[in-house]
Order: structure tokens, then C-alpha cells, then sequence
């Protein structure tokens, strides 16, 4: 199997997420932030969507996201990785994520859903109303 575009693909999510801190002592690291961003975006893209099920996936996929990085100490517990990413600087991450979709899919789309309330049928269609979502711009806006 060629590996080649999803490095490529990593390398990208990295480039766009480099900006994060990950203020811990790097040796006391175990899992690092590299690490835990690729388990919870793999996780997440498979339709996980809370730190349980990214955790099952992680144990049961493990082979795969050691494709790209070492998880020299497998996945984290739920506890921990709920710890590690509310670590993270939430509007810094929102813009790198912003800018990391923008790069993958340019030109495509002014907004991206990004809370799954569609995919999960929270309309209600006996009223004919839409659901609600909030969205994220890909680019700032101006004025």
C-alpha cells in the first residue's frame, strides 16, 4: 500500500498544528502532542466524537496511526487524553484547523461545519426545521 499521500497529508496536519505549545517538560512526555493529535483526528474522521470512543479506536486501530508516529506507549487512557487536549489553546486550535482544512480543500467552501449535528439527524423533520449548527469560517472575515 502507498504511503506516501497520507505522510504527505500528516505532514500537513503537523505544518498547520506546529504553532500549538505543548508546555510540558519533555521528559516527562509520554504521549506527544504530534501523537495526540493524529489518534484524535483519525478517531474523530472515523466518527468518533468523545474521548471513549477515540480511545477504543486508538486501541483497536493502533497498527495504524504507528504507521506515522512511534505511540512508544500506545494510547492513552480517557483521563489523560481528555487532560492533553484541554491543554490545548482552544481559538489557537480553531485556527489552525481553520487553516489546515483550507489547505486540504482550497477554494471550496467559505464555511465548514464542524459539529456534526447533521450527520447525526438533530433536525426535526415532522416541523420541517433544519439543524442547528454553528460554523466556522475557513477565512477572517473583514470590516
Amino acid at each position: 500500500m502507498d504511503e506516501e499521500m497520507p505522510r504527505a497529508q500528516l505532514g500537513l496536519l503537523l505544518q498547520h498544528f506546529s504553532e500549538l505549545d505543548d508546555e510540558r517538560e519533555p521528559w516527562r512526555v509520554m504521549y506527544p502532542l504530534h501523537e495526540v493529535l493524529l489518534l484524535v483526528t483519525c478517531a474523530t474522521i472515523t466518527s468518533c466524537d468523545d474521548f471513549d470512543d477515540i480511545v477504543g479506536w486508538g486501541e483497536h486501530h493502533l497498527d495504524f496511526p504507528r504507521r506515522f508516529a512511534e505511540f512508544h506507549h500506545g494510547i492513552p487512557c480517557e483521563r489523560r487524553l481528555r487532560a492533553l487536549v484541554n491543554r490545548i489553546d482552544r481559538i489557537l486550535f480553531g485556527r489552525c484547523f481553520e487553516s489546515w482544512v483550507a489547505a486540504l480543500w482550497p477554494g471550496r467552501h467559505e464555511f465548514i461545519a464542524i459539529d456534526g449535528k447533521t450527520s447525526r439527524r438533530t433536525h426535526d423533520t415532522a416541523r420541517g426545521s433544519k439543524p442547528y449548527t454553528r460554523l466556522a469560517p475557513t477565512r477572517p472575515r473583514r470590516g
